[in-house]
């Protein structure tokens, strides 16, 4: 087993719970959400470290990344907290791979800091306009009951929810999350992750995360980064479930905007590659990045 290390990186006010798995170049991985943290990810994801050193964070405000008072994040300080990260760790340059709306804060990065970056890895992209974040959600509208919906914005409204109760959360996300796993006796395993590294008082804290970074992003007019993507220089892998609750077409629109990206779609596979199709998506990444070490994933 690969040895794993956890350390503390300071970035500015906020204090970045990192964990540092395997040796080699450097994959460094941003979890989604943006209110979850990296513990949903494993263990899965660290069957990379045979071909990449894994370096995984909580970013600023959430899991164990949480230092008990509200965290003052922008979309700025999410890519400043990587690349503080990498200097701290000394990476160089850095492989990027990130899940959902990880995928966002990689391409952000990628467009921040491009001489730092040697490959990107989008798994599921959240949508990267407040366009296809209609899309999105009006997606997710149609593929939910009314019976759901109404579950769902009684949890949300109820006071046990709103103090941040595990319980409650768990009942919100094991509905939405329901269309995201083609197979459905894992939707318990990932909804049991979600919350991992977090109290309560923690959750409350990175929905207001959350709600900041959609302020500056989907529900941002002018929030148009597939037309800034166009100036990306990077080699690119998305991998997409073909039955994903995030639809392929907003993957598309993400694959079309980067140049010489390469879009892998995977079937019977939805929201959660790294766990519905492991095979497939490991030997995708690895591939990828170590062509010549891909053999042992």
């Amino acid at each position: 087993m690969a040895r794993v290390r956890e350390r503390v990186v300071e970035s500015g006010s906020a204090r970045l719970f990192v964990r540092d798995v395997g040796d080699g170049r450097p994959l460094v991985v941003v979890h989604g959400g943006p209110d979850f943290d990296h513990e949903y990810l494993l263990p899965e994801l660290d069957r990379l470290a045979a071909v990449r050193r894994l370096v995984y964070y909580d970013q600023r405000g959430r899991g164990r990344s949480f230092t008990g008072e509200f965290a003052d994040v922008t979309l700025r300080s999410e890519v400043e907290d990587l690349d503080a990260i990498r200097r701290e760790l000394r990476l160089g340059s850095i492989a990027v791979l990130g899940h959902s709306w990880g995928a966002l804060v990689a391409m952000e990065y990628a467009l921040a800091f491009p001489a730092a970056l040697s490959h990107l890895v989008l798994i599921s992209p959240a949508p990267a306009s407040p366009d296809d974040a209609t899309l999105l959600r009006a997606s997710l509208r149609a593929g939910r009951s009314d019976e759901q919906l109404e579950q769902m914005a009684a949890l949300a409204a109820s006071p046990v929810f709103r103090g941040g109760d595990v319980a409650a959360d768990a009942a919100y996300y094991r509905i939405h999350f329901a269309r995201a796993l083609r197979r459905p006796e894992l939707v318990e395993d990932v909804v049991g992750r979600l919350r991992r590294g977090f109290t309560d008082e923690g959750i409350v804290a990175a929905r207001a995360i959350e709600e900041t970074l959609y302020e500056q992003t989907w529900r941002y007019p002018n929030y148009d980064l597939p037309t800034r993507l166009a100036q990306l220089r990077v080699p690119t892998l998305i991998i997409h479930g073909d039955v994903d609750l995030i639809p392929l077409e907003l993957a598309r629109h993400i694959a079309d905007a980067i140049p010489d990206a390469r879009l892998e779609v995977l079937r019977d596979c939805g929201h959660f590659a790294y766990l519905e199709q492991p095979e497939r998506t490991f030997r995708a990444i690895a591939a990828f990045l170590e062509p010549a070490r891909s053999a042992q994933v």
